[in-house]
């Protein structure tokens, strides 16, 4: 075992106070639209005739946090062995990944799930947000909230259907509903400071917040639909997926660090115990899955799991690697989530990246859909090749 508590305080403080910080929420093609700047309307009853539009709703995990990253590197200078993107050469600069929404924290990147799908409509609308929660999707007409200076995403969403001719909305809610930010502030804790697991009260958290947030849910997929019937849209016009979330961190069994000592939390950037990490990855991702998959079954909308995802992908998984001085990062075998940066230097990036799919990962979601938008009926999950990148993602029945 590492050192004694009052060690461990000092060394985690820095850690510990940034994960309090944290929100999971998890560039725009038409910036006004973000903003609720109304769209020339459409005539009464009729689709518009402008360009065909995939549209993304919801939180960090469709919005594109962590986009910056190409992997992970306990590198703290220049391009962090050439994992950040915001790197310029001589400063870093966010915004050229993640444009103006750096400046909110809404953190749309430019490899977001729906800018890496660019051949399944002419255009790609972003209006996620990280952090967001199913009040920051409904109308404001219907109980709706603004969030990081913007209009709610349905109200959004009413002038996009307007303009274009929206063929796919694809949304991704719930898991700040369920406190996805307190279970990993409480697990990291819980592995570097009072040595004790947190799954056994955090599965009761989750559970006591699971009804709620996937009424939440179902309430998000009734606005869309009431946004887009209002829109003259009739419901075979679009299609609506709903989409799960993918485990960042692999089994214990799957972790290349050891569960004692320092280099789970100072190299990896995986701090969880073993029992925690197998909760998570067996369990609690699971259990979301499965309840945001009956939503789905119940408001009428396709089902995307993503559960899989990240399989042998994950941060500090067996089957990848850090990038140093001596390995560039690569989508065959770096990361494709982002680590938990808070260990290392403050410069490096922002605490609300940590635990989402990075570069690599937002490149697979973007295949993943491409490859759902090809099946206009059924649930399906998607999965990665091993040793293979976005290219080899692959849908299975589900």
């Amino acid at each position: 075992m590492p050192e004694n508590r009052s060690s461990i305080t000092r060394r985690t403080t820095r850690l510990t106070r940034r994960l309090l910080a944290a929100a999971l929420a998890l560039p725009l093609g038409a910036a006004g639209l973000v903003a609720g700047v109304a769209a020339p309307a459409a005539a009464a009853g009729a689709v518009p005739a402008g360009p065909t539009a995939s549209v993304t709703l919801g939180d960090s995990y469709i919005s594109g946090e962590a986009g910056r990253w190409k992997g992970n590197s306990v590198v703290t200078g220049g391009s962090r062995s050439g994992t950040d993107r915001a790197w310029t050469g001589s400063a870093y600069d966010p915004s050229g990944v993640y444009g103006a929404t750096y400046a909110s924290g809404c953190d749309r990147s430019d490899v977001a799930e729906v800018r890496s799908a660019p051949t399944v409509t002419q255009t790609q609308l972003n209006l996620a947000c990280s952090g967001a929660v199913a009040a920051n999707v409904f109308r404001a007409a219907n109980g709706g909230q603004s969030f990081k200076g913007e209009a709610p995403q349905a109200d959004q969403l009413a002038s996009v259907a307007r303009q274009y001719n929206v063929k796919l909305i694809t949304l991704s809610i719930g898991g700040n509903d369920l406190g996805f930010a307190d279970v990993i502030q409480s697990c990291v804790t819980d592995y570097l400071v009072w040595y004790s697991y947190c799954h056994d009260d955090q599965q009761g958290e989750i559970d006591s917040r699971m009804p709620g947030a996937m009424a939440g849910v179902g309430k998000a997929l009734d606005e869309i639909r009431t946004v887009m019937a209002g829109a003259g849209y009739a419901t075979g016009d679009y299609r609506v997926v709903l989409q799960s979330y993918p485990s960042p961190i692999p089994r214990g069994a799957e972790m290349r660090y050891p569960e004692s000592g320092w280099s789970r939390s100072d190299t990896g950037g995986c701090p969880f115990w073993n029992g925690d990490a197998d909760w998570a990855r067996d369990s609690l991702v699971p259990q979301i899955s499965r309840a945001l998959a009956g939503v789905a079954a119940a408001k009428g909308a396709q089902f995307l799991d993503l559960a899989d995802m990240l399989q042998g992908r994950e941060v500090c998984s067996k089957a990848t690697k850090q990038a140093s001085s001596t390995s560039a990062p690569s989508a065959t075998t770096s990361e494709w989530a982002r680590f938990v940066d808070g260990g290392l230097s403050a410069s490096q990036g922002t605490i609300q990246e940590s635990m989402h799919p990075n570069y690599y990962g937002q490149q697979a979601l973007g295949q993943c859909l491409t490859l759902l938008y090809a099946r206009p009926t059924g649930n399906y999950g998607c999965r990665n090749t091993a040793g293979k990148d976005a290219s080899g993602m692959y849908l299975t029945a589900r």
